[in-house]
């Protein structure tokens, strides 16, 4: 089996969790875009939600100095020590950190006057309940500033991967691809739906887009942040008996991809989406 297939990443080890910068690499374009956006206020309380390895919440607690208390909570426990240690080491004294999911936020009704989040919205479980706990610990005129990845993201390779799929006659698989792809990339739209009804309104959705560049699809199957974040998902939707050869004929593809335009594009489209709380 190819080393991208096999290669795994304990997220537990400390080690491990210590030389990873891809994360914050990628999120980078996404978290500038949202720093940009942000309300800066004196004396106010912010929440971050999935602070990841702590771009950009630190970043946010500088920027908004100590008079501003800020937490962040992610379940990632050794993100969670990772940042800590930044905290330690960059002498910020406003920032608390939670280990936990953004559906039971340890914080007290109408409590906050900045909720953001960088690429953690479209990560979490029950997107539902996360909204109705931001309701509830925000005060009226809170801001809630998240940034996503939105459809079509690394459009090309998944554009190859739907076409294999099809070629093969896997059409369930096809299914589960444009679940897995709706469930982390919904609809803008969706997202004002669901603001709406949780008392937000919304001031401004903006725009987007950068890309990753490889010479060719080997390059791309074996950069780390493909292993660490994309090839166990992707895995997921091959059957196992199925994966060698299915993404040996993948690879293959992108490569001959890559030849025809002279390097592999992987395009991430982003949504920057300004909200504010303006009824219980």
């Amino acid at each position: 089996m190819d080393n991208y297939l096999k290669t795994k990443y304990d997220l537990n080890d400390k080690e491990t969790v210590s030389v990873i910068d891809e994360l914050p690499f990628w999120s980078a374009p996404f978290g500038l875009r949202l720093l940009d956006k942000i309300k800066l206020r004196k004396k106010i309380t912010a929440l971050d939600i999935g602070s990841g390895l702590g771009f950009p919440l630190l970043e946010v607690a500088m920027r908004l100095g100590n008079a501003c208390k800020l937490y962040g909570i992610d379940p990632w426990k050794k993100a969670v020590e990772r940042i800590k240690t930044k905290i330690k080491i960059y002498g910020i004294t406003n920032v608390e950190m939670f280990t936990g999911t953004a559906e039971n936020i340890p914080l007290p009704d109408n409590s906050v006057e900045l909720i953001f989040s960088n690429n953690g919205l479209n990560n979490v479980n029950d997107i539902k309940s996360v909204l109705k706990e931001c309701r509830r610990i925000s005060k009226i005129g809170a801001q809630l500033l998240f940034t996503y990845n939105t459809a079509k993201t690394m459009r090309e390779s998944y554009s190859e991967f739907e076409n294999l799929l099809r070629d093969k006659k896997m059409t369930s698989q096809i299914v589960l691809m444009k679940e897995h792809l709706y469930k982390k990339r919904r609809p803008v739209e969706e997202f004002v739906r669901l603001l709406n009804q949780n008392g937000y309104v919304l001031n401004e959705v903006s725009h987007d887009e950068f890309a990753y560049r490889f010479t060719d699809g080997t390059a791309m199957f074996n950069h780390f942040l493909i292993k660490l974040a994309f090839i166990d998902s992707w895995k997921e939707l091959v059957p196992e008996e199925k994966q060698q050869d299915f993404f040996a004929e993948l690879l293959d593809r992108l490569n001959q991809l890559s030849e025809r335009i002279g390097y592999l594009n992987l395009s991430v489209p982003f949504a920057i989406i300004d909200c504010e709380k303006v009824r219980e």
